[in-house]
């Protein structure tokens, strides 16, 4: 892996942790600006604790070392979420402020993902 590659892995890695686990926190904590979001956009309430607890468990399995499949799982689990939110955001009608957050995670989540080193991904096997 170049310096370079590294360099924007690192930097991709820490702002998407720093996202996903602020808002995490937020929804866990359910902040009224958040709870009136997720009514707005038709989700029960505890859809966001859901979504708060998994968030914040991604974020730990991307930086903790090894453990390759999880780590894919995780960042699987970014980009659906993320998706999903612009998706929802589109779907009840939200203004191009509503749709920053989740576009930008989304892209870090997968600028993340393809910079990622070799020893956090997942070896195939060719049979």
């Amino acid at each position: 892996m170049t310096k370079r590659n590294k360099i924007i892995y690192w930097i991709a890695t820490l702002w998407l942790s720093l996202g996903m686990v602020s808002t995490g926190i937020v929804q866990l904590l359910k902040m009224k600006e958040e709870v009136a979001l997720f009514t707005q956009l038709g989700y029960p309430l505890y859809f966001m604790t859901m979504i708060a607890i998994w968030k914040i468990l991604g974020v730990i399995a991307v930086l903790i070392p090894k453990f390759p499949l999880l780590k894919e799982w995780a960042y699987a689990g970014f980009f659906f979420a993320m998706s999903g939110a612009v998706f929802s955001h589109l779907a009840s009608g939200g203004g191009a402020k509503d749709f920053f957050g989740p576009v930008l995670l989304l892209v870090l989540t997968v600028v993340s993902w393809y910079f990622r080193p070799e020893d956090r991904k997942t070896i195939s096997v060719n049979l």
